[in-house]
């Protein structure tokens, strides 16, 4: 089976090349156009990524969330809220990889078939990188107002985020 997930992108691009000649396209001269057409692409788009990238890390090593959440800490207890979950909660609409790597610690400590890894999972399925997907997404094509779609991604968020604590509490509760 690792064969044949190491081959998949391979074949792929093996399939393309060869189509290309089959249909007697320049297929290097193709791709060499298209490379050239995304650079303005990826110069209008650097700038939200830095700035997402600089608040993330902001957030992560300021220690801003360690004291939220030692604030918050009484509460998520008497709720029986694993503050592990709280961590992952937050970073999730902001950064994918964080929020994955968050996702692992979990796991690894908890183990995947415990209520807190099973929330967990549910948690990174239900929701999205809402900031992430505002950023990039719509700065690349310009769009500055974003007020409505924050909140809509946002709200979605919680609702996933609560959908999660139900159907955890549900299904996977000790």
């Amino acid at each position: 089976m690792e064969t044949i997930s190491n081959l998949i992108i391979p074949c792929m691009v093996l399939f393309v090349v060869f189509y290309g000649i089959l249909k007697k396209t320049e297929v290097y001269d193709s791709f060499v156009e298209g490379a050239k057409e995304s650079f303005p692409m990826i110069l209008t788009m650097f700038p939200s990524m830095l700035a997402m990238v600089f608040g993330i890390n902001l957030l992560m090593k300021s220690g801003f969330l360690e004291f939220l959440l030692s604030f918050l800490n009484p509460f998520l207890q008497f709720l029986r809220i694993p503050i592990e979950i709280v961590t992952l909660a937050i970073m999730r609409p902001i950064s994918g990889s964080s929020s994955l790597a968050l996702l692992n610690t979990i796991l690894a400590t908890f183990h995947p078939d415990s209520f807190v890894g099973n929330l967990a999972s549910i948690i990174q399925g239900s929701t999205d990188t809402t900031f992430y997907v505002l950023t990039l997404y719509f700065g690349s094509i310009g769009i500055k107002k974003i007020r409505y779609s924050l909140f809509a991604g946002l709200l979605a968020d919680l609702a996933g985020i609560l959908a999660a604590f139900i159907v955890a509490h549900f299904f996977f509760a000790p």
